[in-house]
């Protein structure tokens, strides 16, 4: 029986907003769970004024005992005094929490529910019979909440009356069922004993359980943490649509989490272009320039032209989705067929959608028994974990992060066939053939580290040409291997002689060059090197796409020297061809390059020289966990 009952509308303390606290409640159809409701709904003061009384006068008059699960009953065919009918979803009100009650009527319902469904629990209550005690459906609910990623779960051992609140018979339940979650890796935040039916420990305690010391169930649910609201959440504004007003072109979509103002710096990903919010347009034509925040649908304008389509997102510079090929998900399987490695399928995710292929299948499940199955395949209703290859690029977050960027939707012959959480999304990675399988290295990342003395890295120096990058990543590659690292020069006009030659400098071109750069970099990086990077790479969009290959190992040191002093230097010429109109291609001359806006360090070599630079890099290489403290000792005493 699932039904919604709207808050009560009394207002909140000093104006501020009340935490809202999403809890599944699972438990076997005969162990209590419409009773408990029913009483909750009571205790929390959510029922309609006159409603229970109503029902104790009709059962009455039937000669019948009042049972708390009739308000369920009752409310369940009606529409009036602020009640809404929904149904998945049960809500109410304790002192410090808007409470949002999920019933799971089945395993099947249950998995299609959570994983395909709007919503996310936050948390769990799981209801036991204190005269049945732990039985294999209550393991069997265990192990979904494990399998859905829930942390936060009550147990509430109810109908204590049965066994005359016996308290031994309580701790024997509270340490099995603990014992089970904890196997699980779900730790228990209360273990309650209560009678629904008489409100023995629901919202008071009472004699009968005065050998009990936690809280009661309302309590309980007020100590549960709540999700963070999506509006503080990371900036998600998908793409919906791309329109044409007069001279402006606005983009459209709906604010998913996050917040969004004028003025600010904006990355369009999956391509990794950046920009400034111009302004914020609302129709027919009031400009808006207070804070939009999430679930409002806006349109914005951008302070430059950019190619942006239908499906990307948008997000603030510094913490955006990542670019992936590569998706891990859980998903719940709804199509007549199987899903075998191999298939095509095309997945939805947000506004974006792309054909893809089920690289591999793992920990196939049967809601029915609830056991991981050794299976090559996921049988409808079933769930597994699957790994995608992408045919294109998409900006996903997995779902513990963002929720509203972490679930997918599977497509079979224009038909929805499944649907799920993301729980992995490999940034940068490109689409892997099926028949590829990437071999690590035989060493571990902590075997090298003990050996060099530093984490793998990659330190991108870019700056105009003529700035001093090569020579300084010439003195920092020198004095790393001279103290025992392991450093390996990566110029940007020695790859593009081999590797990028294939390369030629019209803009595609330009960021497929960054982005080999990048690529190869990075693979030296998590193989314990420190990867020297030495390029312009003038675009700040595709140095923002090489620290999302790198990830954590990126570090940008800006090469701040002036123009005019690059330029007295040209050492490769790149000045004089400029002036003599040889040289077509883009290079960051003037007013092309764009300097990086928070770059790690920033080094003007007009002004240091190159022994002070790279102490300087040293140092901040020290500073962010690169070099160890033994690395520095060392060095010290050569």
């Amino acid at each position: 029986m699932n039904m919604s009952v709207a808050p009560s509308t009394s207002s909140t303390p000093n104006g501020t907003t009340r935490p809202q606290v999403r809890i599944v409640i699972v438990g076997h159809v005969d162990h209590g769970k419409s009773t408990l409701v029913g009483r909750l709904l009571h205790e929390t003061g959510s029922l309609p004024e006159g409603k229970l009384e109503m029902l104790q006068a009709v059962s009455a008059r039937r000669g019948m005992p009042f049972e708390w699960s009739f308000l369920l009953d009752a409310l369940q065919t009606e529409r009036d005094q602020g009640i809404t009918i929904d149904t998945t979803q049960i809500r109410f009100r304790t002192k410090s929490r808007d409470v949002v009650l999920i019933d799971a009527p089945g395993h099947a319902e249950f998995l299609r529910n959570m994983i395909t469904g709007a919503s996310q629990a936050d948390a769990a209550v799981l209801i036991i019979d204190a005269l049945e005690g732990v039985r294999d459906q209550t393991r069997r609910h265990g192990y979904l909440l494990h399998l859905l990623g829930i942390r936060q779960v009550a147990v509430v051992v109810n109908k204590m009356d049965r066994v005359d609140f016996n308290a031994a018979r309580f701790a024997e339940i509270s340490d099995e069922i603990s014992a089970h979650l904890t196997g699980l890796g779900v730790t228990p935040s209360a273990v309650i004993p209560i009678s629904a039916r008489d409100g023995d420990g629901v919202a008071e305690r009472t004699p009968r359980t005065d050998w009990y010391v936690g809280p009661t169930v309302v309590e309980a649910l007020d100590a549960l943490e709540p999700a963070r609201p999506l509006e503080q959440l990371a900036l998600r504004l998908p793409v919906q649509a791309i329109y044409k007003f007069d001279d402006r072109r606005i983009v459209a979509g709906r604010i998913e989490s996050g917040h969004l103002a004028t003025g600010d710096e904006i990355v369009v990903m999956p391509k990794g272009k950046v920009a400034k919010i111009k302004s914020i347009e609302s129709w027919p034509v009031t400009p808006v320039n207070e804070i939009q925040t999430a679930g409002r649908s806006v349109g914005i304008t951008l302070d430059r032209e950019l190619f942006i389509e239908r499906g990307d997102v948008i997000a603030h510079v510094g913490s955006g989705p990542r670019d992936t090929r590569r998706i891990r998900a859980r998903i719940f399987w709804l199509h007549d067929q199987p899903l075998l490695p191999g298939a095509a399928i095309l997945v939805r995710l947000g506004t974006k959608e792309t054909r893809a292929t089920v690289v591999s299948i793992e920990k196939a499940v049967d809601p029915g028994e609830l056991s991981s199955m050794e299976t090559q395949s996921i049988a409808r209703n079933h769930v597994g974990e699957i790994d995608i290859s992408l045919a294109q690029a998409l900006a996903a977050d997995p779902f513990t992060d963002n929720p509203r960027t972490g679930r997918l939707v599977i497509e079979v012959h224009g038909r929805i066939a499944g649907g799920g959480l993301v729980l992995s999304a490999d940034a940068g990675q490109r689409a892997v053939p099926v028949n590829i399988v990437p071999v690590e290295s035989a060493l571990r990342p902590d075997e090298r580290s003990a050996r060099y003395r530093h984490t793998g890295a990659v330190i991108w120096m870019t700056g105009l040409p003529g700035s001093g990058k090569s020579t300084l990543a010439r003195a920092l590659e020198s004095r790393l291997f001279a103290n025992g690292g392991s450093p390996i020069l990566l110029d940007g006009d020695t790859l593009r002689a081999g590797l990028n030659k294939d390369l030629g400098f019209i803009p595609a071109d330009r960021t497929e060059n960054i982005r080999r750069l990048a690529e190869v970099a990075a693979h030296l990086a998590r193989n314990g090197h420190v990867a020297i990077v030495a390029a312009v790479s003038p675009a700040a969009e595709d140095r923002a796409a090489a620290r999302r290959i790198a990830d954590t190992a990126f570090r940008e040191i800006y090469i701040a020297t002036p123009v005019e002093i690059c330029e007295s230097r040209d050492p490769k010429g790149h000045y004089a061809k400029a002036r003599a109109g040889a040289l077509h291609a883009f290079t960051g001359i003037g007013n092309d390059y764009q300097p990086p806006a928070a770059s790690e360090l920033t080094i003007d070599t007009s002004i240091l020289s190159v022994t002070e630079a790279t102490d300087e890099i040293e140092r901040m290489l020290v500073r962010s966990g690169i070099l160890f403290d033994e690395f520095v000792d060392l060095a010290a005493n050569i």
